[in-house]
């Protein structure tokens, strides 16, 4: 059963249309397949209107949306289901909210991490909803460390509200944990690619987005605060969101335009949650392609040039 947003709703009142016009020519004698073949016209064109035309407050409800697919979706699509997931940070406890393994990607074995929200109400309590833990950032780091002892590429896959803000967090240093993986990351001699493939929040998604090639899939946000809390601190209510959306310029246009992303993956027209296997073959191919053009480079000229892509962001001339 499809969930479907409020600016959707257009769409589910055709496609119902068009299921309810099939039903009738299935039992009953009347031909119905002109009537279908126009109102799934008419679906197609509803279709590309909408997503078109889609406000940044739309495209981070497209980003959340529960039928996108998550981290351990990708993963086990683009590996084969050859994932081989590594558990714990050697020190307090195994983060469920940060999954790493080793998986094959076409018969080469790439290190793959990220953050993994869950599909349900238990499993999103059992990976607290996508926020990690400091454990969860030094684990992340441990696997980064073991693929460059093993010469292997990392792919990261960034999708959360940002690192969890409990007080235990903090106590265990969650601050520290994501500024040594930022500066970890900087300095890691094999490819590093990160994927923004939901939500990009705050520090939770920059303790695992420091890479030679920093994308964005085409329906997704990155920003230094989510659009609701950006309303409570300016307006002392959550009911100008959509006005800080877009005072906020966080989707995937606004952060290649002002060259914070290096590039951005183009979502099937109807999003990346109804065309899921079109959506893993397109990231599939991209990290492929990346890798191609990573991996001829010698290794300090890649950690020169990852830098000085992060240094120079936010400089401008007057």
């Amino acid at each position: 059963m499809s969930t479907y947003l409020d600016f959707e709703e257009p769409i589910k009142a055709l496609e119902e249309q068009i299921e309810q016009t099939r039903e009738i020519g299935r039992t009953s004698d009347v031909d119905m397949t002109e009537t279908v073949s126009v109102l799934e016209t008419k679906l197609a064109e509803k279709t590309k209107e909408i997503f078109t035309g889609l406000t940044p407050w739309q495209r981070v409800q497209l980003s959340r949306h529960p039928d996108r697919p998550y981290t351990l979706a990708y993963i086990n699509a683009i590996t084969d289901n050859t994932f081989q997931e590594l558990h714990g940070d050697r020190s307090v406890k195994d983060d469920k909210a940060m999954v790493g393994g080793f998986g094959l990607l076409d018969g080469r074995s790439v290190m793959f991490i990220g953050q993994q929200k869950g599909i349900n109400t238990k499993m999103r309590q059992y990976r607290n909803f996508g926020m990690a833990n400091p454990e969860g950032y030094r684990k992340a780091l441990r696997l980064m460390r073991l693929a460059e002892k093993f010469n292997k590429p990392v792919v990261t896959f960034i999708d959360t509200p940002g690192a969890f803000p409990g007080l235990e967090a903090e106590e265990r240093g969650q601050g520290e944990a994501i500024a040594r993986n930022i500066y970890e990351m900087m300095r890691l001699k094999v490819p590093v690619i990160c994927i923004v493939i939901g939500e990009g929040a705050s520090g939770g998604a920059l303790g695992i987005g420091v890479g030679d090639k920093v994308v964005m899939l085409e329906n997704t946000w990155y920003s230094v605060i989510s659009p609701e809390s950006c309303s409570s601190i300016l307006w002392r209510s959550w009911d100008f969101k959509e006005k800080a959306a877009d005072a906020l310029k966080l989707t995937s246009v606004d952060m290649k335009r002002l060259k914070l992303v290096d590039d951005v993956i183009e979502e099937p027209l109807s999003g990346a949650h109804r065309k899921q296997e079109a959506m893993f073959n397109r990231v599939k191919e991209k990290i492929k392609g990346y890798l191609e053009e990573l991996d001829p480079k010698d290794p300090k000229q890649r950690i020169n040039e990852r830098i000085e892509k992060f240094s120079s962001m936010g400089v401008f001339e007057g």
